[in-house]
């Protein structure tokens, strides 16, 4: 896993090898789908290819290493790793199924239970997530106002009970705060869950720094955007204050979130609102969890969305996210004003008391934040937060133990350890040599032969003895 080595890559589990299971046209017909500017816009490391000489075992040797290169770099890139054609190639016996089709059905069920809603169209690949599919529709008593449909697997952190699970999510519409965005419908099956939101024209917050429509898909929109702008300073101020209090308000509710990033922030009239609050109550992992997992310190949710929001300051600054974690040097803000050294400040020290950017931020919050949540409940979100946390703990340290480990594998196989090791073994084996060459002269010696001086058990000669005669 030498990816992980430099900085928090985001496939946290071993660089997939290329050896000679691996069938080199798969790579290549992967390679063309995600090269293509209609999905990614990347200019993609492949190697090039020859028609005369291609079976030559030096070609195919450095092939074969151009094509490993070619791999390390989509699993670095933090959003091709996620997407469906890099997991479908690396790991296919998991990734096999049609989820949009699974989407398809679960969605009719619950359309024939609940009759209101119709369909307008599928939201065809505008999320990063693998198992979760997008549908617009409207309900049928209101047919002007579009809503978005969210069908999602249950994920691999969900630790709260079916019964309470469904007690959290029915609880969602309830929720009313100014800078979350309002939840229409919410339940969950035994395996799944459904969420319907208010459609908003204009987008995310990343769709607005990248210059895209909501509706394209993920992968184009924000592999390689061809203009990225970031935000006036006080749009940052404004911004910035408007999610630290939707944050606090759900701290203080006991309810964790973990999922800011700038594609979960909705932008309504100069106003932003959190997106996919239900998230971790389904168990989904974060948008950063290969980051986070990396850093054994970030062990709690609300450090998560600390560190969370340190990524989204800097890409509303800098309309980029940064290219390595963590952040070694700063480049000046796109905008010059006394306040720039208070964002630097912020972005490079962001902490709890660390907040003068957003103090004297006014706010005009038209409603009163309101969320009741049971005692019972609380208790069972408490423990589910607790299991959480115990389990990024456990990644964490397997994931140390791991990079430790390849690190030394690493420095063992290195050309200049091998060259040591081939001195030291010529060293050894000649004290050998030379111990055994002795040893034989000794035996000879005591066996009554002649033998070297050098040999420590040889006799010195007597004067006068048969030996000085002779």
């Amino acid at each position: 896993m030498a990816f992980m080595e430099q900085q928090p890559q985001p496939m946290s589990g071993r660089k997939p090898p290329l050896d000679d299971t691996v069938p080199l046209i798969t790579v290549i017909e992967a390679s063309q789908s995600l090269q293509s500017h209609t999905i990614s816009g990347l200019n993609l490391p492949l190697p090039p290819k020859k028609l005369l000489g291609n079976m030559d075992r030096e070609f195919i040797a450095e092939r074969q290493k151009g094509l490993q290169a070619y791999l390390n770099y989509i699993t670095r890139h933090h959003i091709l790793s996620s997407c469906e054609l890099v997991k479908k190639f690396l790991d296919t016996n998991n990734y096999s199924a049609n989820y949009t089709e699974i989407a398809l059905q679960q969605v009719s069920m619950f359309f024939r239970s609940d009759p209101k809603w119709e369909v307008i169209e599928p939201l065809k690949d505008i999320g990063w997530r693998l198992r979760k599919r997008y549908f617009l529709v409207k309900d049928k008593d209101q047919p002007k106002d579009k809503q978005v449909l969210s069908w999602v697997d249950l994920g691999p952190d969900k630790f709260l009970s079916d019964k309470d699970l469904l007690s959290a999510v029915k609880l969602l519409p309830t929720l009313s705060h100014s800078n979350i965005a309002p939840v229409s419908f919410a339940t969950t099956s035994e395996s799944s869950a459904l969420v319907i939101r208010v459609f908003s024209e204009k987008g995310t917050l990343r769709d607005h720094i990248c210059k895209v429509k909501p509706k394209e898909p993920f992968l184009k929109k924000y592999c390689n955007p061809k203009k990225i702008q970031g935000l006036e300073q006080q749009q940052i101020r404004t911004y910035g204050r408007q999610i630290l209090e939707a944050l606090k308000f759900l701290h203080d509710k006991g309810f964790p979130y973990g999922h800011l990033h700038a594609s979960n922030v909705l932008i309504e009239e100069n106003a932003c609102k959190l997106l996919d609050i239900e998230n971790s109550l389904l168990g989904l992992p974060s948008y950063y969890r290969p980051y986070v997992t990396q850093f054994r310190k970030m062990n709690t949710t609300e450090s998560i969305d600390v560190y969370s929001f340190g990524h989204l300051l800097y890409e509303m600054t800098y309309g980029r996210p940064p290219d390595a974690v963590p952040v070694d040097q700063y480049p000046p803000p796109p905008f010059s004003s006394v306040g720039q050294y208070d964002l630097l400040f912020t972005l490079s020290r962001f902490n709890s008391r660390s907040d003068r950017l957003f103090n004297d931020v006014l706010l005009f919050n038209s409603e009163k934040p309101q969320f009741k949540i049971s005692s019972k409940l609380k208790e069972a979100l408490k423990s589910s937060k607790e299991c959480l946390e115990k389990h990024l703990v456990e990644e964490q340290r397997t994931i140390h133990q791991h990079k430790r480990l390849t690190r030394a594998q690493s420095h063992h196989g290195s050309e200049e350890e091998k060259r040591k090791r081939k001195i030291l073994a010529r060293k050894v084996h000649g004290k050998r040599k030379h111990y055994q060459k002795n040893h034989i002269y000794c035996l000879l010696a005591g066996s009554g032969a002649s033998s070297p001086p050098t040999c420590p058990s040889s006799p010195t000669p007597l004067p006068g003895s048969g030996a000085s005669r002779l």
